[in-house]
């Protein structure tokens, strides 16, 4: 006999170290023992939507076995070789190959990692070694943005502007700068001005500031997804390539959640036409199935590494992993056959427009916002002041235990539910996504 959740449970009090640990919650929590297109089934038997694929990283469902069996493959063949310089594998050519063909024009040449932070590093890194080649050592400073997240090892905790990520591991690391984000439903823009150019100069005036010589690089996900949800106004990104150029300071997009179709497009950044001088990605390359990731760089990048005197003195075990490379290679064949960036566009859409329908004209939602197949549904204590609920009334997470009770998991941002679930779930299963919401949201807060 199989055992018990409450069972499962007690043996992981006694040996296990959560992420995001919270031994309140541990004790609480869900023993996840099976997955099958947009469902996750417990110890208990029972099944709940996916609200959030994982942690927006299962894009082509659960149960895959064709990402299965190209890791199970490729492990017969070679589990694992190196990719320090004078080493490489087939596989791994052929997904930077790949890439290059699927990612923004200039972003040709890659360097693959274990994950997002990694990643993160990966470009904080990448940009300094950049300007001391190119003679400006003294550009170091990261600009990033609240309610950014962009992994939590110390430097990209560092750049990560969610306040509760910090308090516990301070000192942060010096040099990471923080402007506000363009939050369409709170940022207060200036009378007679466009608010996303406004939002926007908030990056021309911080790096004016700490002084232009001084700022390697701008950090900032297209669409804040762990921040909430954050969809940029239509004229944000294309101001912020302009001030980037002017003052030559490296826009670094961080695609880590929205690379890969999330948005309804290959990556988000093509929404506002506009192209980054580096991309971060990871999450949905495999949609999960194994830990990878990496960035994409610039041929003007590249070359200036490539014409370094030195060995450019970064590497992951892990980078390069063969049976990762495999695994997101059958995930691209996956994405590109079924059309599943269209799926998100087309099914995001729907989610979208039924969660409007269903919730915006409640008394204590303040916005249902989305783009591509991410929502999010912010509760507020008082819609016309935009006033949050107090902390201790633990709203969101009242909400979301509601959510739970009837069949759905995703995860919040205090008092903002977050929703991402994955491209293949069906119309049947969003439209079952939006009645547990709002019986969720009625249960809590009344009609």
């Amino acid at each position: 006999m199989s055992a018990t959740r409450s069972e499962l449970l007690a043996r992981d009090r006694k040996h296990l170290i959560h992420p995001l640990h919270d031994s309140v919650l541990a004790a609480a929590g869900h023993v996840w023992v099976k997955g099958e297109g947009a469902l996750l089934t417990d110890a208990d038997g029972r099944e709940y939507i996916d609200g959030l694929s994982g942690l927006w990283n299962v894009v082509a469902g659960h149960g895959r076995a064709e990402l299965a069996d190209a890791a199970a493959r490729q492990m017969n063949e070679l589990a694992y070789c190196s990719g320090y310089a004078g080493s490489s594998n087939p596989r791994a050519i052929e997904l930077a190959e790949r890439l290059a063909g699927l990612t923004y024009p200039g972003i040709t040449r890659f360097f693959f990692t274990s994950g997002g932070g990694e990643a993160s590093e990966t470009s904080f890194k990448t940009a300094r070694y950049y300007w001391k080649l190119r003679g400006r050592p003294e550009k170091t400073k990261v600009i990033s943005r609240q309610w950014g997240y962009h992994g939590v090892t110390l430097a990209a905790m560092s750049a990560t502007g969610i306040a509760s990520y910090w308090p516990m591991f301070e000192p942060r690391v010096p040099g990471f700068i923080h402007i506000p984000s363009p939050y369409p439903y709170r940022y207060p823009a200036p009378p007679h001005e466009s608010q996303g150019v406004a939002a926007a100069n908030e990056l021309e005036q911080a790096i004016l500031r700490e002084g232009p010589e001084t700022v390697a690089m701008f950090l900032a996900e297209p669409v804040q997804g762990a921040g909430g949800v954050i969809v940029p106004q239509n004229d944000y990104f294309p101001r912020i390539r302009e001030i980037c150029d002017k003052y030559e300071v490296l826009f670094v997009a961080d695609e880590v959640i929205t690379g890969f179709g999330r948005t309804g497009k290959m990556f988000a950044l093509d929404h506002w036409g506009v192209e980054p001088d580096m991309i971060q990605f990871a999450k949905a390359i495999t949609s999960g199935y194994f830990p990878f990731g990496g960035i994409g760089v610039n041929e003007t990048i590249a070359e200036v590494l490539d014409a370094g005197p030195l060995v450019w003195m970064h590497a992951y075990t892990y980078s390069a992993h063969p049976v990762g490379c495999a695994v997101a290679l059958a995930n691209l064949d996956i994405i590109e056959r079924e059309g599943l960036v269209s799926q998100a566009a087309e099914k995001g859409g729907y989610l979208l427009d039924k969660l409007t329908a269903a919730l915006a004209g409640h008394p204590h939602v303040g916005e249902v916002r989305g783009l591509g197949l991410m929502c999010g549904i912010e509760l507020v204590a008082d819609k016309a002041t935009k006033l949050e609920f107090p902390p201790e009334e633990k709203i969101g997470i009242r909400v979301h235990q509601a959510a739970q009770e009837r069949g759905l998991f995703s995860r919040l941002r205090g008092d903002v539910y977050c929703l991402a679930p994955p491209f293949v779930t069906t119309r049947e299963q969003l439209d079952r996504i939006v009645k547990v919401l709002r019986d969720s949201v009625e249960t809590v807060l009344g009609r």
